[in-house]
């Protein structure tokens, strides 16, 4: 007598194999729900001690991943809800693309943003320091373009441009301090701190010796 192969088994999620879907198979039809509850958390454990791997993914998953093996007719008092069957083949929604055309695409639409955000900036020394990194980082973005024609005034000249002349720094004192080179904001910066702290310095010094000079001359007396 000829011996016919079993019907071929589907397999849901093929990652697990054909054993673990005979399994769910199994644990699905059994008519006792305590039994059942019970077989399931088994199932979980099996999954856990097979794929070493998939002890990184969450409970959660790997429940939902047995819900989807039974063709969602898992009956069980499980620790997560069955997830809805209806998501599963549900396109995602189309990702938002930012509408408007950016004005300069070398610069990017985050430069926008943040001449933007630098408009908005009340105090007339923090809006300068922005411009000055807003600067800095057009500079950058222009030189990749064209290294060949570049000046300080074709920046500047953009950032009013973007700014619709809401942001301004004088062209001279950006070429003659190198405000738009790279980590000149805070060379920009530290000179007048600098200057204070080298007098109060020269100042300490000059105490000192006038202490040492001082005590020299009661000791040779």
């Amino acid at each position: 007598m000829e011996h016919t192969e079993p019907e071929k088994q589907q397999l849901i999620l093929k990652e697990y194999g054909k054993n673990i879907q005979r399994l769910v198979d199994h644990v699905t039809g059994l008519e006792d729900r305590e039994k059942r509850t019970q077989s399931a958390y088994t199932v979980i454990e099996i999954i856990k001690q097979l794929n070493p791997s998939v002890k990184q993914e969450s409970d959660q998953k790997l429940w939902d991943d047995i819900y989807i093996m039974s063709d969602f007719k898992l009956d069980v008092d499980g620790p997560f809800p069955m997830p809805e069957k209806e998501l599963l083949g549900k396109k995602p929604l189309p990702v938002g693309y930012p509408k408007g055309e950016v004005k300069f695409k070398h610069y990017g639409r985050n430069i926008e943003k943040l001449i933007e955000k630098a408009i908005e900036i009340e105090n007339d020394e923090d809006q300068e320091s922005a411009i000055i990194y807003i600067g800095q980082l057009m500079r950058s973005f222009h030189s990749t373009w064209n290294r060949d024609n570049f000046d300080d005034g074709i920046i500047l000249d953009d950032i009013k441009t973007l700014s619709k002349g809401k942001l301004h720094i004088d062209l001279e004192k950006v070429r003659e301090n190198a405000l738009f080179e790279s980590n000149t904001r805070r060379d920009f910066k530290i000179p007048h701190v600098e200057e204070e702290h080298g007098q109060k310095n020269k100042r300490q010094n000059q105490h000192k010796k006038n202490h040492r000079n001082g005590h020299n001359k009661k000791r040779r007396n």
